[in-house]
């Protein structure tokens, strides 16, 4: 069923083109990625699609009936609504039934015998029966508990960007609709979060549209892939890695024409300067051809950005840390941690929000000070800081007058010079743009100049906060090179489970109550750490056999089965069997009960409980059945 169709799309803000003569179709069951550089235009499509900004050319046709929900990079709320109230203002067509329901029992308390007002309260109840709403209440909080938010009545004026973008997050999942568009939903959200809206998205049914630089997410969650480059819009089936892999044949066979044009246009240039021959008059056709092979040059830049930048000389004393306490007021964020920090370290930061990740850095960089401990930091160490949220930037300015401000010239890592201007254009900063005010950036590219003014400062230690927020993956593949490069150590709070693995080798996991605990390894290394911790942990809650065998000297077991191996073997694969059904009724009841959330995560958990035992049986199978050869061979 064919949800939504642009047609011939075309979208300028003054000089600069967004995009021109675009076309695509989203269909129920598609669950698309947009992506692309910072500044193309992913954002302002989104909200020609939500009916927010309107097209210079083309149009968008919805089938009547179709109900779409979006979720912009920076909603808009009343700050003196609580989260609760936020979210009962939705103009989701469930939430105004409930509301009308409570608008209309409360005008029946005060007039009760209105016989008008209780026929529309039974209808208005009909209706809630017919929708399933009546738990309605009950879904928002776990959708919100979810999402990492627990205070239901705090003002929404109090709650960080983070804690509103989630709330608005909430409400767009919450409200019933054919296509679900969301910008960034990842942004300011710790891994756990991510993790279940992750599930969430996995099941829901209907058509989803989204920009998010996680690549992870993108692998996990997508189907189809839009990309927009250069004006232009590309649909790829698949996810972000199969897209990749697309791409490079699409360039591929674009480098290979535009050769192919290339020659050709040399040979047509060559014959229009050769002068008039024979006749005396050339071919109008063949110049006419000549034209448009002048005009038809197709963009095959794939330039990267560069940002090789040279660092300040490191010694050997960079950072140490020691017996180092913050709180703020009862809630204790860090508690008697000690660290030596070295040149080469590439530590990733995680944790819940609120567990004092931000905090860990603020102590580093100096902007906040320890209430108990020492932080030592050598004398040659430079730290280039990379903020959650940019510093106030002064918007009147250009941007190549900002990065100025920093530096006329830089040395490179190889020991040339070269000017503000050609760094930016290794920043994909073109002529144009840098003379542009800052103010009309994206906000993705303001993001991006913020990045290279921290870098052209020559740092020798990077401390980068939530740093894959608000840039595009572009952008983020070579911040992940230029890590790769960097003569010093790196710190990174981040979400971005890609990005982790990437860049780090250790990992410092913030478990709340100010402890830290530290993990050799990237972040899938931590997971699977964590995972066998657990595994552990529950064998040694398991009741203890009374007489162990020893297993130091091992007896040399005879080649047949005990009789406990026996009698499993005779009935593992009917348990198996049994297994496996009890997991496709369970994946049908997820399919059933995926607006059900209450229901869902009961399904969900139960789901990875059967196959965790499923998994054990055939691992159980998998040794009884060779077992079973090895006896069969031996009596043979």
């Amino acid at each position: 069923m064919n949800i939504l169709t642009a047609n011939n799309i075309s979208k300028s803000y003054g000089e600069k083109k967004l995009f021109k003569n675009i076309s695509f179709t989203i269909n129920n069951g598609d669950k698309v990625g947009l992506i692309g550089i910072n500044g193309t235009g992913k954002s302002t499509l989104l909200k020609i699609i939500s009916g927010y900004e309107t097209a210079d050319l083309g149009d968008i046709n919805i089938p009547n009936g179709i109900n779409i929900e979006y979720l912009d990079q920076n909603p808009k709320f009343d700050s003196q609504s609580t989260v609760l109230q936020q979210i009962f203002k939705s103009n989701s067509p469930t939430i105004k039934l409930i509301k009308k329901y409570q608008e209309t029992l409360k005008t029946i308390e005060e007039n009760p015998k209105d016989g008008t007002l209780q026929k529309q309260l039974l209808k208005l109840t009909n209706e809630i029966n017919n929708l399933n709403a009546w738990d309605m209440e009950s879904q928002v909080k776990t959708v919100l508990t979810k999402l990492g938010v627990t205070d239901f009545n705090k003002k929404m004026g109090t709650l960080s960007g983070g804690q509103r973008k989630r709330v608005a997050l909430a409400s767009a999942l919450l409200s019933p609709c054919d296509l679900l568009i969301l910008d960034e939903p990842t942004n300011h959200m710790d891994n756990k979060s991510i993790d279940w809206l992750e599930d969430y998205l996995k099941i829901r049914k209907g058509a989803l549209l989204m920009v998010t630089h996680d690549r992870y997410f993108l692998d996990r969650v997508v189907n189809k892939t839009m990309e927009l480059d250069h004006g232009k819009i590309y649909t790829y089936t698949g996810n972000y890695s199969q897209f990749i892999e697309k791409k490079i044949e699409r360039k591929n066979f674009e480098s290979a024409i535009e050769r192919k044009k290339q020659n050709l246009y040399k040979k047509e240039l060559k014959w229009i300067k050769s002068g008039v021959k024979a006749r005396g008059t050339k071919q109008k056709a063949r110049i006419q051809r000549f034209e448009e092979l002048k005009n038809s040059k197709v963009n095959i830049d794939d330039s990267k950005i560069d940002i090789s930048v040279g660092y300040s000389r490191l010694g050997k004393k960079i950072i140490q840390m020691k017996g180092i306490s913050k709180s703020f007021g009862k809630n204790q964020l860090i508690k008697d941690f000690s660290y030596i920090f070295l040149r080469n370290h590439r530590i990733g930061i995680i944790g819940d929000n609120g567990t004092g990740k931000s905090t860990f850095l603020n102590l580093i960089a100096g902007k906040l000070i320890a209430d108990e401990g020492i932080i030592d930091i050598g004398k040659t160490v430079k730290i280039g800081y990379f903020a959650q949220t940019s510093e106030n930037i002064d918007e009147n300015l250009r941007a190549i007058e900002y990065i100025r401000k920093s530096a006329e010239y830089i040395n490179t890592s190889d020991g040339n010079k070269i000017s503000a201007s050609q760094m930016m254009e290794r920043f994909l900063f073109s002529n144009d743009m840098q003379w542009t005010y800052i103010s009309r950036l994206s906000g993705g590219e303001k993001r991006r100049l913020y990045l290279l003014k921290i870098l052209m400062n020559a740092p020798n230690v990077l401390i980068l906060d939530e740093p894959t927020n608000d840039l595009d993956i572009d952008t983020l593949n070579i911040l992940e090179d230029y890590i790769d490069e960097f003569d010093g150590a790196v710190i990174s709070v981040s979400h971005d489970r890609y990005f982790l693995d990437r860049t780090c080798d250790r990992i410092f996991f913030f478990e709340g109550s100010g402890y830290i605990t530290e993990y050799t390894g990237n972040y899938s290394d931590f997971i699977a750490k964590r995972k066998n911790n657990i595994k552990e942990e529950f064998k040694d809650k398991l009741p203890k056999r009374k007489n162990p065998p020893n297993i130091e000297t091992p007896k040399k077991k005879k080649l047949k089965f005990s009789y406990k191996e026996k009698f499993e073997y005779e009935r593992i694969d009917s348990e198996i069997e049994l297994l496996e059904n009890e997991l496709s009724n369970i994946e049908d009841k997820i399919q059933e009960y995926s607006r059900d959330f209450e229901k869902l995560q009961e399904f969900i958990v139960k789901k990875d409980e059967i196959e965790e035992k499923l998994l054990f049986k055939m691992e159980r199978q998998e040794y009884l059945n060779n077992l079973e050869k090895k006896i069969r061979n031996f009596k043979a």
